[in-house]
């Protein structure tokens, strides 16, 4: 009998294994499960956050800039007509009859001049540029054909008379040069057939 005391008691002193105890494991390792889950899908959207707040400055930064030079570009198209009334101004005193007799006028087309070649020089430290028209092939993402002319010294679709001015803004057109273009005279273009019958 006291041998089956001693095993009573060997068994009592051990802990016994319930179901209560096996939940109260499951809970706690399902506890640490959730609690992993919870961090890396904390993680996971601090990193998206951090990525959005990333995308935001790039975006607004962006748009700053693109701010400033539209801002930019608009005052220069607006100001090219400063230059071109200038321009305009010296051609009608040099053709004016009247105001040529005028001893004074030199003097006046010098002043125009100057501030001419000063506004200019605004422009190009603003990285504003005249297209070089006269001589060159016609392009229509920098010319605007006003006028076809007939010239048989030029190539045909060559430009050879510049009417207005344009500019470019650093790689973007700011206004584009109205020019004549060369054409062939009609004597020059015959029809196909005219030339296999005189053949």
């Amino acid at each position: 009998m006291s041998e089956n005391n001693t095993k009573k008691d060997d068994l009592e002193d051990k802990p016994k294994v319930t179901n209560d105890s096996l939940n109260k494991e499951s809970k706690n390792e399902e506890k640490k499960v959730s609690l992993e889950e919870k961090l890396k899908e904390t993680e996971d959207k601090l990193l998206r956050s951090l990525a959005e707040i990333e995308n935001q400055r790039r975006r607004f930064e962006k748009e700053i800039k693109d701010a400033f030079e539209f801002g930019s570009f608009n005052f220069a198209k607006e100001s090219l007509a400063i230059l071109d009334n200038l321009q305009r101004a010296k051609d009608a005193i040099k053709n004016d009859t009247v105001l040529k007799e005028n001893k004074d006028l030199d003097k006046f087309l010098e002043n125009i001049t100057i501030i001419e070649k000063n506004l200019i020089s605004i422009f190009e430290k603003n990285n504003i540029k005249k297209i070089v028209t006269t001589g060159k092939k016609f392009d229509p993402n920098l010319h605007q054909a006003m006028t076809e002319i007939e010239d048989t010294n030029s190539e045909a679709g060559s430009v050879v008379q510049e009417i207005q001015s344009g500019y470019m803004f650093g790689e973007r057109l700011l206004r584009p040069a109205l020019v004549g273009v060369s054409k062939k005279k009609k004597a020059d273009i015959q029809p196909k057939d005219e030339k296999k019958e005189k053949k």
